[in-house]
Parts: C-alpha cells; structure tokens; sequence
C-alpha cells in the first residue's frame, strides 16, 4: 500500500462528512429529498478527492497535477449555473416566487461549499502525512467548525426591528401603518384581506440598513420564506391577493403584507427574522469616503 493512501482515504472521508454537514434541506425544500442530496454529495466527494491528492502531487514536486484545481474550479462553476437554471425553470410554478437575488444567493453558496470541501480534505490530509491521524482528527473537526461558521450568514433580526400592524383601508387604499401598499376596489376582496391578511413593518438599525431592505431581490425573499412557513392563501389569477412589500421614502421603513394560512403573529415575526440577508443586497453607504467626509 502506497504510503499516501491512507492519508488520501482519511481526507477524503472528513471532506464528504463536511459536506453532508452544510448540506440540508429545510423549509425552502431545497435540495429536493432524495435525488437532490445525492448529487450533491457526490460532487462533495469529488472536491474531497481533489482536495487530498494535491498533497501529495506537491511532497512528490508533481506540480503538473495542481492543475486539476483549474478543472475543479470550472466543474463548480457549473455547479452554480445548474443551480441557478433548475431554480430559474421551477421559480415560475410557485405562488410567491424566489425572485432571482434570491437564487443567485442559492447557486453560489452551492459552488462555495465545495470550495470549502477542496480546502479541508487539503488541511486534513497535509496534518496526517506531515503528523498522525491524531492531529488529523483535530484539523478535520477544526475545518468542520470554520465551515459551519462559514456557511451561516446574518439574518434579517440582526439588521431590522420587527413590529405588527393591523392592516386597514383608507377608502380603496390598503395601508401597513401608514405604508400604502396597494389599490382594492372589490369590497369582498376587502373583507378577505382584513380577514386572512396581516401586516408588519420592519425597522432598519441604521443607514446601510436601509439600502439593503430596500433591494428588490431581499423584499421578494421575505414573502418568499413567509409564503413558504406559513402557507399563502391565493391561487393563480388573483392579483389582489398577491403579498407586497413597500417602503416608506421618508424613512426608509418597509411595509410587508402576507396572506398566511397559518395567522401567528409570533411565528410570522420568527419567521421574518430568519429570513437570510442576501449577499448581493448588502449595501454599505455609511463605508464612502464620500460619507465620512467631514465639512470644513
């Protein structure tokens, strides 16, 4: 047995754990149970196996071989764009949809994960052929840990203050506090929503705050993860009961409106809470040099 072989074996094997661990499937149903999963842990264990024979190609000065990251890079790449073109075809189908910030948020941390595959089947299999399996275990559990943490980014609780309001008419005027949201001329339509609908505003903490719930793509991923959680009660062809969100120009507050088919309002504001701030809505003005410039 070659003297890398078990180090090979062991580092592939931490690298596949680590990816069965970022891999999950919650309320969103994303990845789809069974055939989902599947593919997905069968691209993990290609990145683990990359990720362990780089260590050896570099002690035996195979450089030549490191360029099988370059393949692995455009393999996952891949991984995003299959990602992305899946959720694209079925988004349409869905009562509230995604929207596309949401599913490019979904297709890169698709890709990334593997990235972080690669990195600790390379950690793990570097600590045992330089150590023992011992130490090994230690790197493997160490990467496993910096991968979770990795993974979980900030949510709308650490960014918003989260209120309910009662949702009311001004005439045809539907309002979230004093955040117009649409035009409902129907009185049926009206005795609907007072009955089935609910209202909340969200209250951002501080200036980049206001940027990044100001963004399209952010808005439609809360209706999204609430229609998800609690269940929507509209059917295709209703515009009217189509859940919105508008802002208040004034101060940068945002008015959401959700037609739940489960009413909690607890658990519409957990729910709310939880929703993934988006990579490509963060914006941060208060970081301009611009901003910070102080007037002489």
């Amino acid at each position: 047995m070659n003297e890398y072989t078990v180090p090979i074996i062991f580092g592939v094997l931490v690298g596949t754990i680590t990816r069965m661990l970022m891999l999950r499937t919650d309320y969103r149903q994303y990845p789809t149970y069974l055939h989902g999963k599947i593919i997905h842990i069968s691209l993990g264990f290609i990145a683990a196996s990359l990720g362990s024979l780089i260590v050896p190609a570099i002690l035996e000065k195979e450089y030549t071989a490191v360029t099988l990251l370059t393949v692995a890079a455009t393999q996952f790449r891949d991984v995003r764009n299959m990602e992305r073109n899946t959720l694209n075809e079925i988004d349409g189908y869905e009562l509230v949809s995604r929207g596309k910030t949401y599913i490019e948020g979904i297709a890169i941390s698709f890709e990334s994960r593997n990235y972080l595959v690669i990195l600790t089947a390379f950690v793990v299999t570097m600590v045992y052929i330089l150590s023992n399996i011992y130490l090994a275990a230690v790197a493997g559990i160490i990467c496993i840990i910096v991968s979770k943490i990795l993974m979980s980014g900030s949510t709308l609780k650490d960014i918003v203050e989260i209120e309910y309001h009662e949702l009311h008419f001004e005439g045809a005027g539907l309002y979230v506090d004093n955040i117009y949201i649409m035009n409902i001329g129907l009185p049926e339509r009206q005795e609907e929503i007072r009955k089935y609908g609910m209202g909340f505003v969200l209250k951002p903490m501080d200036m980049n705050t206001v940027s990044t719930i100001a963004n399209l793509g952010q808005r439609q991923a809360i209706l999204h993860d609430v229609s998800i959680s609690l269940g929507v009660f509209r059917d295709s062809g209703t515009p009217a009961l189509t859940p919105l969100i508008k802002r208040d120009l004034d101060d940068g507050r945002i008015g959401v409106f959700i037609l739940p088919q489960v009413r909690d309002i607890a658990k519409a504001k957990e729910i709310i809470g939880s929703v993934p701030v988006l990579e490509s809505a963060i914006k941060m003005p208060s970081k301009s040099k611009s901003h910070n410039r102080k007037e002489h």
